[in-house]
C-alpha cells in the first residue's frame, strides 16, 4: 500500500465515523455515488485521488468530492465541503 492509499483509506475512515455523527450531510450523498476524498493543500494527493476515481465511475453513476479542509487527527475529521458533480462518462 503506498503513501496515498494509506491516507485515502484513513480518510474514508473518519469521514464514515463523520457522516455518522453528522447524519445530515449524508443526505447530500445521492445512492450510488463514487465518494473521493480530497484534501485541502495536498495537490498531489487530490490528483492522484481524482485519476483513480475517473478509472472506476460507471457511466452514469454520480461523483461527490470530499474535500477536508482541515484535520486536528486523523482521529477527527473537522470541516469539509461536500461538493456533488455531474455523473461520469
Amino acid at each position: 500500500m503506498n503513501i496515498f492509499e494509506k491516507k485515502n483509506a484513513e480518510l474514508v475512515t473518519e469521514f464514515d465515523r463523520f457522516i455518522r455523527e453528522h447524519a445530515e450531510f449524508s443526505d447530500k450523498i445521492p445512492d450510488g455515488a463514487l465518494v473521493v476524498m480530497l484534501v485541502e493543500g495536498d495537490e498531489g494527493f487530490n490528483k492522484w485521488n481524482v485519476a483513480g476515481a475517473k478509472k472506476q465511475v460507471e457511466k452514469g453513476q454520480p461523483i461527490v468530492y470530499i474535500k477536508i479542509k482541515r484535520l486536528v487527527t486523523f482521529k477527527s475529521v473537522y470541516m469539509v465541503t461536500i461538493q456533488p458533480m455531474r455523473s461520469g462518462c
